[in-house]
């Protein structure tokens, strides 16, 4: 007759635990599934055009420009053409020289070029700065979180602002001359 109430309590007691480690566990996914959902609208914000462009300040690398630091807030009432690219990469390669024969006319018509450097070290870009003989901006995203920010997926990835800091137009890919002056005119200060 003992054994029966000793049972009893064993499944009780077994049955309690079982109850416990599984409201716990319900709570924690829940927690999982709530920090998932609340991190990933966060980290999946895309800026579009008509967006204001986020801001961010960057150390310049190529030695033609007067500013140690580049912060695209200071460009504000400019059009600003926001390159991302890599030496690494062929197409980045390919329109840098458009980039720069287009620098001097619309750097005088208020337009800055900003070309945004995502290799991991400065010696190699500054191979590539020579190489080119490239006077635009060149600041380098070398932890990658301007990179983030912009959530840039392809390179070369291209954003165009107005000059009221607003993302006109953005272009995964390589530029065409002819298309990166019509973006460059679209963004164009208005005299």
């Amino acid at each position: 007759m003992d054994l029966e109430p000793k049972r009893k309590v064993k499944i009780n007691q077994k049955r309690n635990r079982l109850i416990i480690r599984s409201s716990i566990l319900f709570i924690l996914i829940g927690a999982v599934i709530f920090t998932l959902i609340s991190n990933s609208k966060d980290d999946n914000m895309v800026y579009r055009v008509g967006d204001k462009a986020p801001d961010f300040k960057l150390t310049q690398i190529n030695e033609n420009n007067q500013l140690d630091m580049l912060q695209l807030s200071d460009l504000e009432g400019k059009g600003v053409m926001l390159n991302f690219w890599a030496t690494w990469c062929k197409p980045c390669e390919e329109e840098m020289p458009y980039m720069q024969e287009l620098y001097p006319k619309y750097k005088d018509k208020g337009v800055e070029i900003v070309a945004v450097s995502l290799d991991s070290t400065e010696l190699v870009v500054n191979g590539f700065v020579d190489k080119y003989d490239l006077t635009f901006p060149i600041p380098h995203d070398q932890a990658g979180e301007i990179r983030d920010l912009y959530k840039v997926g392809p390179l070369p990835s291209t954003f165009f602002i107005n000059p009221d800091g607003e993302i006109e137009e953005y272009i995964s890919g390589a530029l065409s001359l002819e298309s990166l002056e019509s973006y460059l005119q679209d963004i164009m200060p208005q005299e």
